[in-house]
């Protein structure tokens, strides 16, 4: 029988059994927030539900500590919403909502094609291309959850190129929600991710070289997605069309119950 290790010849950072590394702190809470995220953009934890840490410890089980880290961090993406005296809960689809998403993105994402305009180059170029392949594959293949990841990735790239904090932070602020109401609009609708040439018009005006036309197309490109998104959202079950946002409002989608 081998000798058993006094405590001081336990390597720093194990877990008391040699040769075991302790899983770090921040791995463990990203991948809770992986799971929590997954569970969500599948809908198995509906818009609008209220979250309880006790049940979701048990649900995934894991430790409170890490999944209140967890929580935070899809608080910040935009997946969670924490209501003073009401607790956190999923955030809740409204018409409201995506007016002001929409609304927002035109103003962002104008803002950075016009802060990078005259510095895009072949680098920039190739890139662009590059996700809106990626893109199209993971349509090809039928994947939504990746659909949806890269979809994100190809209209991130201009704020990537920005170099502006601030606005970088905004859009960071808004991808979490826009993953949520992408997610139930596909399953909603069957579709494994936007449809194959939805991008084909913004690519070639960010690859061309009229500032205007850009303004252009992004308006309009965000237009239809409101409009698309909206569409939805009157004919859900229990939608009366009101632009209320609160998870308890009409015009929302209705809360689910977390078990």
């Amino acid at each position: 029988m081998g000798r058993i290790l006094a405590l001081s010849e336990v390597p720093a950072g194990s877990d008391g059994v040699a040769g075991i590394e302790r899983v770090p702190k921040s791995t463990l809470r990203a991948h809770i927030a992986e799971r929590l995220r997954a569970a969500i953009l599948a809908g198995d934890i509906a818009p609008g539900t209220p979250l309880v840490e006790t049940s979701l410890s048990a649900r995934f089980d894991v430790s409170r500590g890490p999944l209140r880290e967890a929580m935070r961090q899809l608080i910040e993406e935009g997946l969670l919403v924490t209501v003073p005296y009401t607790g956190t809960h999923v955030a809740a689809l409204s018409v409201e909502d995506v007016r002001e998403i929409y609304s927002l993105r035109t103003a962002l994402e104008t803002f950075a094609f016009e802060q990078i305009w005259e510095r895009r180059d072949d680098r920039f170029r190739r890139e662009l291309r590059r996700r809106n392949e990626v893109l199209v594959a993971t349509i090809d293949a039928g994947d939504d959850r990746a659909s949806i990841s890269t979809e994100l990735e190809l209209h991130g790239l201009v704020y990537e190129a920005s170099g502006h904090k601030l606005l970088q932070r905004a859009w960071h602020g808004l991808r979490g929600r826009l993953q949520l109401y992408w997610a139930a609009h596909h399953r909603a609708h069957g579709r494994r991710g936007p449809k194959r040439d939805s991008h084909d018009s913004y690519i070639r005006a960010a690859l061309g070289t009229d500032l205007d036309a850009m303004r252009r197309e992004v308006a309009e490109h965000m237009r239809r997605g409101a409009e698309q998104t909206e569409k939805f959202l009157r004919a859900l079950p229990g939608s009366s069309g009101s632009n209320s946002s609160g998870p308890n409002s009409s015009g929302v989608v209705k809360q689910g119950s977390m078990t």
